[in-house]
């Protein structure tokens, strides 16, 4: 399932073990607004996929990447590591992008809290 291209298309990086993703989830239900979910640990992301969501997040990859968590240390990452290196070890380890993410054709927000997902939907009224 590839990231959104049209304007009214939302997607939702979605990892069900999440809570923060399943309130993400639930709040998006809630609102009545269409959206498609990828389970990202078992679709993960390509190296093409994840650069693109860098520019729709408008935020550096450091800024995204779970470091806490044991892939980050395995993978030999640490707080000078660039950008081609986070890629790939997001490529590779999916588990190291933060969740969830809502993804609009031109934006994404981190739901964290989940209400920050909010702005990306359209008006309503």
């Amino acid at each position: 399932m590839p990231l959104p291209r049209e304007a009214n298309e939302l997607l939702l990086l979605h990892n069900p073990r999440c809570s923060k993703s399943r309130a993400t989830l639930a709040l998006l239900e809630e609102s009545g607004v269409d959206f498609t979910v990828r389970r990202y640990l078992e679709e993960p992301l390509d190296a093409g996929e994840l650069r693109e969501l860098q520019s729709r997040l408008g935020k550096p990859l450091a800024e995204w990447v779970r470091s806490g968590e044991a892939a980050y240390a395995e993978a030999g990452l640490g707080p000078d590591a660039g950008d081609d290196a986070l890629v790939a070890a997001v490529a590779r380890e999916p588990v190291l992008m933060e969740r969830p993410i809502l993804v609009s054709a031109t934006k994404a927000r981190v739901g964290r809290p989940p209400e920050a997902v909010l702005e990306l939907l359209p008006p309503r009224g």
